[in-house]
This record gives structure tokens, sequence and C-alpha cells, in this order.
């Protein structure tokens, strides 16, 4: 079962993908977590919640504790939303987009040499989407 399993494989390959990242995006103070969140947030207007939660793949109490660190760096927004208190909207400070910026370059580096090493990166892609869909 060990060398059969996808849901292992799948595991272990996305912790040893969030190490590489972790580790790329170390000098600029993100995570790959927290790279994936500003980038999220990197929009025009502010986000509510639910639909960044969801753009994640997150419940919105570990999307609540995922800002807390980049709220307290000064690098995103929460704030009411207006038009329902119970609502929260989310945006980038100017800081997250000065860190952002030089994350993105770091990003583009490490993914392209991932999708070298994975082949047909783009079949990937597409296997990993629909196991997403089921």
């Amino acid at each position: 079962m060990r060398d059969s399993c996808l849901c292992l494989s799948v595991q272990r390959a996305a912790r040893a993908l969030a190490r590489r990242f972790d580790e790329a995006l170390r000098p600029v103070g993100l995570t790959n977590s927290q790279f994936s969140l500003l980038m999220a947030l990197n929009r025009p207007e502010p986000a509510r919640m639910r639909p960044v939660a969801e753009l994640l793949g997150l419940d919105r109490t570990t999307l609540t504790a995922a800002l807390k660190p980049l709220q307290r760096r000064g690098l995103v927004r929460v704030a009411h939303d207006p038009e329902d208190r119970r609502n929260r909207l989310l945006s980038l400070t100017d800081a997250g987009r000065e860190v952002l910026a030089d994350a993105v370059p770091i990003w583009r580096r490490v993914h392209g040499e991932i999708e070298a090493m994975a082949g047909d990166a783009d079949g990937l892609r597409a296997g990993l989407l629909a196991l997403g869909a089921v």
C-alpha cells in the first residue's frame, strides 16, 4: 500500500513542495501558505473572507488564524464590511504589496524549477484539479 497509495503520495509531495517554497521565501519573511494568502488578497478591491477561504481550501477559522501574523506584521488589513458587519473585508497594505513584490520573483524561479522536474506539469495540474473537484 505504501508504494501505491495516491493519498500518501500526494501528501508527501505537498509537504516536500511546501518545505521547498518555505525555504525559498524565508529571505522575505514568508511561508508558502502566507505567500498564497497574500496572492489571494492581491486585488483592486477588498475581499470577503468566504471567497478567500474557498479559494485557499480553508475553513474560516483557519483563515482567521492565518491572517493574525500577517496583520501583526502590518501586511494585511481586516475591516468590518459596511454592508454587513458580521463579514470582514481583507486587503493588502502597502507593506504587504511590497513584500509580495519581493516574493513573486522567488516564487516564479522555484515554480519554474519544479515544473521542469515534474515533466508534464500541465497534465499533473489537470489531474490535481480533477481530484479537487471530487
